[in-house]
């Protein structure tokens, strides 16, 4: 199959794209829109995540779960939405948190494309989802996909941060050789939970001290 992929990804994950689970997620998708079904992000910006940050760039990664179902929100960027759009809760929380870390002023976009191009893999873990119905694409095989993603980072790689925010996201911690990368874990910056473990965690600080301490460059964090 030919997935219009970055290049340095299209390298990196190239058996992935021959396996029978990426081959099913294929044809559900046509199914779904063959159904008339609204997905999101749009299709050409299913992959970009590994569009804005190459393979090589990829430095910190912060893990996500599922894109945003409402209209015009997902663009293929964990946490993230298009200019124009108003910031969801949990990325307002991120703001305060980085702001209270870092003292950066609390942004008005909400779109973290900035953080992608500075080596931030802004990464959800199922890459589609179908209008109003969260995790509607949880099961169709992108799990399988983007556990790989976080298997060759770790596998290929040095001193990359992983952000792990939430048990969902910290349940991926098997994927990650630790004796040779960073992981942070926090609870997840929902209004739900940010109280009790997110705000305080100072992970942008700790993300550039330990970045510096392995010989690279840290992340401009501003937006």
């Amino acid at each position: 199959m030919d997935v219009q992929i970055e290049s340095s990804w299209k390298t990196v994950l190239k058996d992935e794209f021959h396996k029978s689970y990426f081959e099913q997620i294929a044809m559900f998708l046509k199914h779904e829109k063959a159904l008339g079904k609204t997905i999101y992000p749009p299709g050409n910006l299913i992959f970009n995540a590994f569009e804005q940050t190459p393979f090589d760039k990829v430095k910190v990664v912060i893990l996500g779960q599922d894109p945003y179902h409402g209209a015009g929100q997902a663009h293929g960027l964990s946490f993230s939405v298009p200019d124009g759009v108003k910031p969801p809760p949990s990325l307002v929380n991120i703001y305060k948190e980085m702001h209270t870390d870092l003292g950066l002023e609390i942004p008005t976009s909400g779109n973290l494309t900035k953080w992608a191009s500075h080596g931030v893999l802004l990464l959800n873990a199922f890459l589609s989802v179908r209008a109003s119905e969260p995790a509607s694409h949880s099961k169709i095989g992108w799990g399988d996909f983007t556990d790989a993603v976080i298997r060759n980072i770790s596998d290929h790689k040095r001193d990359v941060v992983f952000l792990l925010w939430g048990r969902f996201a910290q349940d991926k911690q098997y994927l990650i050789d630790a004796t040779k990368h960073h992981i942070l874990q926090a609870a997840h910056p929902s209004p739900f939970s940010a109280d009790k473990g997110f705000f305080g965690c100072r992970h942008f600080s700790r993300t550039n001290e330990i970045l510096a301490k392995a010989g690279i460059e840290p992340v401009d964090w501003r937006l």
